[in-house]
């Protein structure tokens, strides 16, 4: 990216980012799963103001979000797989939470620069705070299944899970990957641990995937209380969020909690400082931005926790679908 006209688009960047925000913020690609419309029954059917929405819905025409026959607009073929609730992986929580959150966040990048300091901390107090809010909490929850999903149907077959019977997966939230697991491995017993408010919207899911009694909740914070017995410990989408003592905390945490031949699984962007990879590095910023501590890290430094912590360093493997590196470690 040299000339000035990449320059100039990755100048206003944010504008198609925000154009895309605000589509799956007033709810356009859901209403137009059942089928095209026109602006003025889009307008009609959203309680949009006219002005703005013909511009808007052909700048998701040119994005490739939306078709347009003569009058009518639809989805297009990746909006109806992605951006309507229901599919196969939805990633409209994770753009609402972009838009109302890290958005706004990102826009203190300068000011962060020059402090360090977080500008929207989520640490464990503000995480019982949002839990302790059923609208918030189904909206981050909705979030991370958005993270995850494309993950944990890779996690089914990186992993060689038919050499275990159980495994927990700590910090799981309201079990999303846990049920992919099950599903995909009916043999499993799965487990999740999370803060104890999230657990209504544990069972909701474990209703709603059909999981229950296959994945068990076990409430509790993952620095002070004891992790469940399991032969597979996974921290997903986990270590990001802390200091580097706390990622050894957490690994030495696991080895503890694991019987001989048991196995610590864990993904991230993991950052490669031979071959920068921006994706990888703005999930690093975007951590940083949001936590006290944290940051994405490398395959190396992840491997001296583990071998620091006990255990055998097996490998780790960039996931060919979205931006995770899963790292696999061994208890002797």
């Amino acid at each position: 990216m040299t000339d000035a006209a990449a320059i100039s688009r990755l100048n206003t960047g944010y504008a198609e980012a925000r154009i895309l925000h605000s589509a799956v913020e007033v709810g356009l690609f859901e209403l137009l799963s059942d089928g095209p419309l026109s602006a003025a029954e889009i307008v009609s059917r959203l309680e949009l103001h006219p002005r703005l929405v013909g511009d808007f819905l052909n700048a998701l025409v040119a994005l490739g979000l939306l078709t347009r026959d003569g009058r009518q607009y639809a989805n297009s073929t990746v909006s109806q797989e992605v951006l309507v609730p229901g599919g196969p992986v939805f990633l409209g929580g994770r753009v609402k939470a972009t838009a109302q959150r890290h958005y706004h966040t990102w826009g203190k990048l300068t000011e962060a620069l020059r402090d360090g300091e977080p500008k929207a901390a989520m640490g464990l107090g503000a995480m019982e705070r949002l839990y302790s809010d059923p609208a918030l909490a189904r909206a981050f929850f909705a979030h991370m299944d958005a993270n995850n999903a494309v993950v944990a149907l890779q996690l089914a077959t990186v992993v060689d899970w038919s050499s275990y019977k159980s495994f927990v997966d700590a910090g799981g939230a309201r079990g999303n990957v846990a049920a992919t697991l099950v599903k995909a491995h009916p043999h499993l017993r799965g487990s999740v641990m999370d803060l104890g408010k999230a657990e209504p919207l544990f069972d909701e899911l474990m209703a709603e995937r059909g999981t229950t009694g296959s994945v068990v909740f076990h409430p509790g914070d993952f620095f002070t209380d004891d992790l469940p017995a399991a032969d597979v410990i996974v921290y997903g989408h986990v270590l990001h969020d802390w200091s580097a003592e706390q990622c050894q905390v957490l690994v030495e945490r696991a080895y503890q909690a694991l019987p001989s031949g048991g196995a610590l699984v864990v993904y991230d962007q993991m950052l490669d400082e031979e071959s920068p990879d921006l994706r990888s590095l703005v999930g690093s910023l975007n951590v940083a931005l949001l936590s006290e501590g944290g940051s994405e890290y490398t395959v190396a430094e992840f491997r001296a926790w583990a071998e620091k912590a006990g255990f055998r360093f097996d490998r780790a493997e960039r996931l060919p679908r979205g931006n995770d590196t899963v790292a696999i470690a061994h208890k002797a």
